[in-house]
């Protein structure tokens, strides 16, 4: 009686636990949309329209900055998928930004970064961890900076690069190793193992009303 008792209390916890940290997740996607409505009110900084209506594939960074010779950054992010049979956007995958990922730099900043990836083969490539970022995120603190990643043309890139940042140095370098899946926060808020492919590509659960409501402003901003 007693093992079973404890087995109760241990799975209320566990529950509970869960439910505090999908909250929390819901919270971290309602923190990136209000950020994406400041960048897109700002018509210095938003991002066109015909780019985000062409965009198959959707990453937004919150990440914090800060540190004098040896530098410590961090943040977290989603990235969402269009369904090429439907042209809606799908779930979000949860996502890190790791330490040291941006590049080196000296001072404090707040940034928020939205990457688009221009085409399906993009998108695959990043559910599947191939995907290879380079070149920069470029400009001063503080203004708009567009990027495209630096293997392939100006005219088709792979990816684009947005940022609105706040502090006091310029340049967002985005590396190799700049962004990885949150398998954590995926099981948290979908209560099963997902690989970000099965997220992405393979559409395997639906939009939380959270989500919803960011898919809803992407569809918007893209008219």
């Amino acid at each position: 009686m007693r093992v079973l008792i404890a087995s109760w209390l241990l799975t209320g916890f566990v529950c509970s636990a869960m439910a505090v940290d999908k909250a929390e997740l819901d919270y971290r996607i309602r923190k990136l949309a209000i950020k994406l409505d400041a960048l897109q009110a700002k018509p210095d900084k938003r991002i066109p329209a015909e780019s985000l209506s062409k965009a198959q594939g959707i990453v937004l960074l919150d990440r914090t900055k800060a540190g004098f010779i040896f530098a410590y950054q961090g943040g977290s992010g989603i990235a969402l998928a269009k369904d090429p049979r439907t042209g809606q956007w799908g779930a979000p995958a949860f996502l890190r930004a790791n330490e040291a990922s941006f590049g080196f730099q000296i001072g404090g900043q707040q940034s928020f970064v939205v990457i688009l990836l221009m085409n399906t083969n993009a998108v695959q490539s990043f559910a599947e961890g191939t995907f290879k970022f380079g070149g920069e995120a470029s400009g001063t603190a503080g203004s708009a900076g567009g990027g495209v990643e630096g293997t392939v043309s100006n005219a088709e890139p792979l990816m684009l690069v947005y940022t609105d940042r706040e502090g006091l140095y310029g340049g967002a370098a985005v590396k190799g190793d700049a962004i990885s899946p949150d398998t954590d926060a995926d099981i948290a808020y979908y209560g099963q193992y997902l690989t970000m492919r099965e997220i992405l590509l393979e559409h395997k659960v639906q939009p939380a009303p959270t989500a919803t409501e960011l898919t809803q402003k992407l569809m918007q901003y893209s008219k």
